[in-house]
């Protein structure tokens, strides 16, 4: 504990704490929605297509990648969610496609134009996560503050609407709601959120962050309103404690985030099982 005060006491550790709570918060929210609509990977495949757009700001030089990562991400999450109905291509095979093209483009891009002395580093960092959230800097601190809060008043402001489109969407088609609009709405944070999510626990662990809260919560409780908020709550105490052990053990932090997401799944499906 007194080595934990001691971190704490660096602004950039702080920083990582905050940013840290914030993401995991945000992507427990909509975790729900996306496993009940058998949607959760998608969290996957827009992880992928945001290391494609990373390698891309990379070989650039952009000095801020947000700029292509968001952008270029919000498009992949509006063309499968909002349009992918309607399409000739499909579902999950969409989004493999997807993912894996946007991964293989983005190594691809990055082995060949990298002015980096630490090309495997980069990309294990990348696609794992590190401490790489221990550099934020203050205006990346507040970007992330920023969004987190627009997700979350989106979230709460339309919580009613997200609701029906994810339990029955032709009823709520046919009593009026737009669920197309809403499904597009669904699309932009869930991108928002993995643009987030990369810094935190990198590209392949992102799905962790959305499928673990809500599916541990869900052994549990039975209300939409209930798996949500113990979702948030998993997702958060997941988040701060994987983090202080990854500070204090030197240990890598997304993996060890969601190495505390999957212990904690498992003593939610105990109570559940002792509850039943």
């Amino acid at each position: 504990m007194q080595m934990i005060i001691e971190y704490l006491s660096y602004p950039f550790v702080r920083y990582a704490v905050i940013v840290g709570v914030l993401i995991a918060f945000c992507s427990s929210l909509l975790g729900v929605t996306l496993v009940l609509k058998r949607m959760s990977y998608i969290g996957d495949g827009l992880s992928h297509v945001a290391f494609g757009a990373l390698a891309i700001a990379s070989v650039l030089k952009l000095t801020n990648n947000m700029y292509i990562v968001l952008p270029v991400t919000v498009l992949a999450a509006v063309i499968l969610l909002a349009f992918g109905k309607n399409a000739a291509i499909k579902g999950d095979a969409a989004i493999a496609m997807l993912s894996v093209g946007a991964l293989a483009f983005g190594y691809l891009l990055m082995n060949k134009f990298s002015t980096s002395s630490n090309l495997a580093g980069d990309v294990c960092s990348t696609l794992f996560g590190s401490m790489s959230i221990l550099t934020l800097s203050q205006s990346q601190v507040i970007l992330c503050f920023i969004l987190s809060v627009i997700v979350v008043i989106v979230f709460i402001l339309f919580y009613n609407k997200i609701f029906a489109v994810t339990f029955d969407e032709t009823f709520a088609k046919a009593t009026g709601v737009r669920t197309g609009a809403y499904n597009l709405l669904i699309a932009v944070i869930i991108a928002v959120i993995i643009v987030l999510a990369m810094n935190l626990v990198g590209s392949l662990l992102i799905s962790a962050l959305v499928i673990f809260p809500a599916m541990a919560s869900m052994r549990v409780f039975k209300s939409f309103k209930a798996v949500t908020v113990s979702s948030a709550v998993f997702s958060v105490f997941c988040a701060l404690a994987g983090m202080l052990i990854s500070i204090v053990a030197g240990t890598p932090t997304g993996a060890t985030i969601v190495a505390c997401d999957a212990v904690m799944f498992g003593v939610f499906c105990v109570i559940g099982a002792v509850r039943q």
